[in-house]
């Protein structure tokens, strides 16, 4: 086990810098795989630490917003190399941060990667339209312009393509970004972002804040220089981020859960159903709000399908996402952890029935993190 002295420790990007809150007080990264294992510590900020970031980008943009979309492609070009570059790396990091299998830690990373080179082409497309006019003399067209800053509120469960499809579009246009992380994968947003500060994007284009939602997260919603707020997490956090943003005039993005149906016709194949079941209800351990976490099945197939599937499940191995014969992780957190089996437990006191998993693997390393079994409930009310 690391302790406390051995394990880095995260600080927050302002204007280029890295720096210490001035709160001066930490939050701690746990691997959710092994909780003894401390990831990384990074800063519990303050409202004055985000007054800071919010007011270098607000300076900043003033500059930024003056480059031409080629110029500022560039910069995204280069940030996408070196994120390139350290791929396995970041990736690492991702698994051991949040639980994710390596694999799909990797497959992220990528993403990542081509999303910012996407938006770094993006660069060099038009940014408005020329409009036809009654009168032979008139110009008439419209031009996309900034925002200004942009607050990027992002979740753990995709650490590495949230954060970025949220500001690659934000800073090819112009606008400046202050980004406020989860805590859960705060050691890893650090380590994106440590892929601008090595491309030489300029100083306060883009800014990192790590803290509490209510503090930064809640600051961000409600500071009168953040122009526009994009948020990724719980309904009821992102209605609160939505009404407060909108309160002041602000615009604002919500991307919330879901509880989405695979549906299942008698005439489907039937291998690609199951494997679309299981790929979509249980990869990233379930924990994404596109998860088809409801099968809907016609009955001319529903026995036959639950067979299947019943037998591809069981085969599923659940543990470390460093293992490469892990095919599940851990949940990402004790309180993700917690909640998954409360929800567990109010799906049999509902009345459906549990005929597989949901319960916690019982072995020496199984005990050292917050694994629980994939379930499968039948008979299911609405």
């Amino acid at each position: 086990m690391e302790t406390l002295a051995e394990t880095k420790t995260y600080l927050n990007y302002i204007n280029g810098a890295w720096q210490q809150s001035l709160s001066k007080q930490l939050l701690t990264s746990k691997n959710p795989a092994n909780i003894e294992e401390i990831v990384g510590n990074v800063q519990d900020s303050t409202r004055e630490d985000l007054d800071e970031a919010v007011a270098a980008a607000k300076q900043a943009q003033k500059l930024w917003k003056k480059l031409s979309g080629a110029e500022r492609g560039n910069y995204l070009f280069k940030v996408a190399q070196i994120l390139e570059d350290n791929l396995e790396d970041v990736a690492e990091t991702m698994t051991r941060e949040m639980g994710k299998t390596f694999a799909e830690a990797k497959g992220e990373t990528a993403r990542g990667v081509a999303i910012l080179r996407y938006y770094a082409g993006e660069g060099m497309r038009k940014t408005g339209d020329v409009i036809p006019s009654s009168d032979p003399s008139a110009l008439m067209f419209s031009k996309r312009v900034p925002l200004g800053v942009v607050g990027v509120i992002t979740p753990w469960n995709f650490p590495v393509a949230i954060p970025i499809w949220k500001s690659a579009p934000a800073l090819i246009y112009g606008n400046t970004v202050v980004l406020k992380p989860a805590t859960e994968a705060a050691v890893t947003a650090a380590k994106v972002v440590e892929c601008f500060h090595q491309a030489g994007v300029p100083l306060g284009v883009i800014n990192l804040i790590t803290g509490r939602g209510s503090v930064i997260g809640q600051g961000l919603a409600e500071h009168k220089d953040v122009h526009a707020v994009t948020f990724t997490g719980s309904n009821k956090v992102g209605n609160q981020i939505g009404k407060t943003v909108a309160e002041r005039g602000g615009k604002y993005q919500l991307e919330m859960g879901g509880k989405n149906p695979l549906l299942v016709a008698d005439d489907c194949d039937l291998d690609l159903a199951v494997d679309a079941a299981i790929s979509g209800g249980l990869q990233s351990t379930g924990q994404k709000c596109t998860c088809s976490s409801r099968v809907i099945i016609q009955s001319g197939v529903y026995e036959a399908f639950k067979e299947k599937l019943l037998e591809k499940v069981k085969a599923i191995k659940v543990g470390n996402g460093l293992n490469p014969d892990t095919w599940m992780g851990p949940c990402a957190s004790e309180e993700q952890f917690n909640t998954v089996k409360y929800y567990i437990k109010k799906g049999l006191e509902e009345g459906a029935d549990l005929i597989f998993g949901g319960d916690v693997p019982n072995s020496e390393i199984h005990d050292q993190g917050y694994y629980v079994n994939p379930a499968i409930f039948e008979n299911v009310t609405s």
